[in-house]
Parts: C-alpha cells; sequence; structure tokens
C-alpha cells in the first residue's frame, strides 16, 4: 500500500480490504462512492486490492467469449448510446445473419479458445421467427462445435424463456446498462423494470444471468455508484463492463469518452461490490483504456473478456487478448457444460 496515503484514504481501502478479500462481503453504495472518489495516486493500490479480491474468491482463470448478431439494426426501441436503433439517424442498417455465417463464426469463435457463443439480436424482444431461427441455430451449432452458447435477445415471455432453457441456453444476457435514477435519460421506449423482469426469469428458469453495465454516458459517480450495487442486488453470474464509445447518429454521439483512470476506479468498484462474479470486458475498452489501460485492468479485478470484435463496433484482435493473457500467466477457462 502507498505509504503517503492521507488518512482517510487509508482507512477507505483497509476496510475494503477486511470486508471484501477477508470476509468476502461486497461493499454497499456509500462505500463505492467513496471507492470511485479516491484520488489518482490512490488508483494503483486500488486495483491491486481487486486484483486480489478476484484472485480469492474468483480463481485466477479466465473466460473467453465471442459474440455474434443473428439480427443487426433496425431496433425499434430509443437506448441513446446504441446505433442500431431504428429511432435514429445511423449508419447502421438492417441484416439478418444466415444460419451457416451463424455455425462458422462459432467455430472461429472456439478456435480461439472460447468457451462461451452469445448470440444476440438488435430487437426489444424476440418474435416467433426468431425464436425458430435461434432453435435451429443452437442445433446446427451444437452439430458442428463444442460451445456453450448464449443468447441476448432483449426482453422474453415467460414462455420464450421456458423454450431458451429447454434448448440448453447457457447464459442469457440482458444489461441494466445504467443506474435505475439515471434510466429515463438514456432509455424512453421501456422501463428498469421491464428490464428487471427479463433478468427475474431468467434466473428462475435455471440459466446463467449475464447483466452489465454502460458507463461513460453522462452519470455521476453517485450514479455509479448506484448502478454497481444495483447490479449487485441481482446477483448474476456474470457482469460485462462496457464503456461508451459513441456512435455517429445517436443522441449521445458528442459525449467525451470517459477518462481512462475513471474507468479502471469503476472496474475496481465493481469487483469490490461483486467480489464472486465474473467481470467481462466487453465493448468500448480499446478506446477507453488502449493496450496499456487493458493490462491494467486484467490486473484490476477483470476476470473475462470478449474477443475479436463487437456488434458494430471493432474489438482488438483475439491474438492480441490472448497472447496478453500468456504474458500475465493467466491461465484460460477451460469448457465446462453446466446444463
Amino acid at each position: 500500500m502507498t505509504t503517503s496515503l492521507r488518512p482517510q484514504d487509508r482507512s477507505i481501502l483497509e476496510n475494503a480490504r477486511r470486508q471484501v478479500l477477508d470476509q468476502g462481503v461486497g461493499l454497499a453504495e456509500e462505500q463505492l462512492l467513496d471507492v470511485l472518489r479516491l484520488p489518482d495516486d490512490v488508483l494503483p493500490d486500488i486495483l491491486e486490492l481487486a486484483h486480489q479480491v478476484r484472485l480469492r474468491h474468483c480463481g485466477d482463470e479466465v473466460e473467453v467469449e465471442g459474440i455474434i448478431s443473428i439480427k443487426t439494426g433496425g431496433c425499434p426501441e430509443d437506448c441513446h448510446f446504441c446505433s442500431q436503433s431504428g429511432v435514429f439517424d445511423s449508419p447502421v442498417r438492417g441484416v439478418w445473419l444466415d444460419i451457416p455465417e451463424l455455425v462458422r463464426a462459432a467455430k472461429e469463435t472456439a478456435a480461439a479458445g472460447a468457451t462461451e457463443f452469445c448470440i444476440v439480436a438488435a430487437v426489444r424482444g424476440p418474435d416467433i421467427k426468431l425464436m425458430n431461427q435461434v432453435k435451429f441455430a443452437i442445433d446446427r451449432i451444437r452439430q458442428e462445435v463444442d460451445i456453450n452458447i448464449a443468447c441476448s435477445l432483449g426482453m422474453l415471455t415467460p414462455r420464450q424463456v421456458d423454450q431458451l432453457a429447454s434448448w440448453g441456453v447457457h447464459r442469457y444476457n440482458h444489461n441494466l446498462e445504467t443506474a435505475r435514477s439515471y434510466f429515463p435519460q438514456v432509455v424512453t421506449t421501456h422501463t428498469y423494470e421491464e428490464r428487471l423482469e427479463t433478468c427475474a426469469m431468467v434466473k428462475d428458469a435455471g440459466m446463467e444471468l449475464c447483466c452489465g453495465a454502460l458507463i461513460g454516458m453522462g452519470e455521476s459517480l453517485e450514479q455509479r455508484a448506484e448502478l454497481a450495487a444495483q447490479l449487485a442486488a441481482l446477483e448474476p453470474h456474470e457482469v460485462p463492463l462496457n464503456f461508451l464509445n459513441p456512435r455517429p447518429g445517436t443522441p449521445l454521439q458528442d459525449q467525451p469518452t470517459m477518462n481512462g483512470k475513471d474507468a479502471l476506479r469503476a472496474i475496481a468498484a465493481f469487483r469490490l461490490a461483486m467480489p464472486r462474479t465474473v467481470l467481462r470486458y466487453a465493448g468500448g475498452r480499446e478506446l477507453t483504456l488502449g493496450d496499456l489501460g487493458t493490462r491494467d485492468g486484467l490486473l484490476g479485478g477483470i476476470n473475462a473478456v470478449i474477443v475479436g470484435n463487437y456488434l458494430t463496433t471493432l474489438g482488438r484482435p483475439a491474438t492480441a487478448d490472448l497472447n496478453l493473457l500468456v504474458d500475465l500467466n493467466m491461465p484460460i477457462k477451460e469448457l465446462q457444460k453446466t446444463l
């Protein structure tokens, strides 16, 4: 620990160490806000503590995942950060991916060392046509490659949740994105409660819940702490951390890129809120953190990564992330069939 810490900063870190590292109890909202307000010269200490928490409560393995969109663009929702919304004048246009392309992408994902392949669709929720395509894609992928299959298809009905679970979907992604208090500033076509309903049904059906955050959208530090606490209360298996990459044509196109040190502080805070949760690097890290910051985050609480490209933006080459894991002596998690 840095020797020149102010007494109040030292107290925040020591209390977090006792509570999270030793007792395995995540920090509450006010405690998280204290962490997020710590000065830059304390950042190495925060990251080191978050890394120790990750190693003690999650182990040293890193889970690798690839994602692909079965339907891109044309979504009727108005999520202000998303270029796939049909409400805004963005350059993304509606495209459906055929099943052979999905199978090929799943094979490439597995070949890159990933154990998880997520099928994503830009929709409010799936209709019968989309559900049928997803079922056909799952069957074909299973014939060709041994990989866990996850889905992200928007808000679900109880019947659709049961169908996905019966098809062996390993994990379902449905992000909260931002804090309840800030949500109306980001989305107006559906409510926070609707998102929570889908999350609850997914868990009740026995699927793993992947529920993440998009930070850097103009929310306050108080709202960032609020979001971390609200995610912790959901007890998701996995939390993907996205950083806003402002997209042309969206209401947030002029939002400044998040400061890299603030992003690293947020990574550490989310780990201290959820000591046993899979915390995954997702979209925007290339722009916000760069290569050095990506390394710092892996040594600051992150224990999973999405490799390759995202839905509408380019990611780091998969080899760059995999080589970094080798350099850091972090083993890649092996495939485990949990359903």
